[in-house]
């Protein structure tokens, strides 16, 4: 675990933002709580972060906080939905998913018309996971209803959709982000999805 993770002092000399920008991000919602770890070391406490996702993170809202406020940072960084309704042809126009994966999603659903946020967050992990090459089309299918049936229970906190398979047999999950997450050996996890990056990546492609 260790090597997934930044010390607070390595961020700040990475990244060139100061310790009063870092914790006023923080106040702003713009990087999440559990993201600040609290460990022991020879110095005492210290504070870490996830190295990857802090990494990207801090540089999106350096590349970004010059074209919007950083309240209007925080709502696209927000896990949370927004209220949005799109058909079918301006989600494949705005190249959010692909025609083919909508296509599998209206073979789920086929009265759907338009969809609202959770529809398009759900076919957006389809995609992702189907790109992957890992899961087939009816597996991309059970994400789909996984996250339909349960993303609203993580209202505010951030969560990872995965797909399992144990001896052939696949299952799908949505866990908090921040779990510790053990499975026995014959399992392996084909994908592994964050939801709040999706929502991230979707509140710049709509309105």
């Amino acid at each position: 675990m260790e090597e997934n993770l930044i010390s607070k002092k390595e961020l700040l000399e990475l990244t060139g933002i100061s310790y009063g920008q870092l914790y006023r991000w923080k106040r702003k919602n713009l990087i999440p709580e559990v993201w600040f770890i609290r460990k022991s070391t020879f110095t005492g406490q210290e504070t870490f972060f996830p190295r990857q996702e802090m990494l990207a993170r801090v540089e999106r809202i350096k590349n970004m906080k010059e074209d919007l406020s950083l309240d209007a940072l925080a709502d696209m960084f927000s896990p949370s939905p927004s209220d949005v309704r799109l058909s079918l042809d301006e989600i494949a126009s705005r190249n959010i998913v692909t025609r083919e994966t909508l296509k599998v999603f209206a073979e789920l659903y086929p009265d759907i018309s338009g969809m609202g946020f959770i529809d398009i967050l759900a076919a957006y992990a389809m995609d992702r996971a189907l790109r992957t090459g890992e899961v087939t089309r009816a597996e991309a299918g059970q994400m789909v209803r996984t996250v339909e049936e349960h993303i609203e229970k993580f209202h505010g906190k951030s969560c990872d959709l995965l797909f399992v398979r144990n001896l052939g047999i696949g299952t799908c999950l949505l866990v908090d982000s921040s779990a510790d997450i053990y499975f026995d050996s014959n399992s392996n996890v084909a994908v592994r999805i964050s939801m709040a990056d999706c929502v991230e990546q979707i509140k710049m492609l709509v309105p």
